[in-house]
């Protein structure tokens, strides 16, 4: 049985073709955040025949199983991403609409520090910074 299918069953999803075509382009893209509309044409663009309202309804199944976590940035859509399960934060260029990964764990530590002082416990957060490359 594949690695796809084992995924979709262990998520208590029925194994599907579209549902196995969008699991394998999400895990070999090199791209890590994906719109529905940019799966949708890497599947045509693959010659994959599957719709874009199953492309929606697909990664909306995927996001409750937590195969996928759906970010929706300021001033865009919505973008996908494999959930592997490690803790990161984003910056997103406001120019371009990439979306960078990163992980500081002075930033973390304060964060925690800042609830802490408050009187709370940290249970999780969402970082995203919103950046723009620096004139040359």
């Amino acid at each position: 049985m594949s690695n796809e299918n084992q995924e979709l069953r262990k998520a208590g999803l029925k194994v599907t073709l579209p549902r196995v075509k969008i699991l394998q382009l999400l895990e070999s893209t090199s791209e890590q955040h994906l719109s529905a509309e940019d799966v949708y044409k890497l599947l045509l663009e693959a010659g994959e025949d599957v719709g874009l309202a199953t492309v929606y309804r697909v990664l909306t199944q995927f996001e409750s199983a937590g195969l996928v976590v759906r970010h929706n940035f300021d001033g865009g859509h919505s973008v996908f991403e494999l959930d592997r399960g490690d803790h990161h934060d984003h910056m997103v260029c406001t120019d371009t609409g990439k979306v960078i990964e990163f992980h500081n764990e002075e930033i973390e530590e304060l964060q925690r520090q800042i609830a802490d002082e408050h009187g709370y416990e940290l249970t999780g957060h969402s970082l995203v910074l919103y950046v723009k490359e620096k004139e040359k």
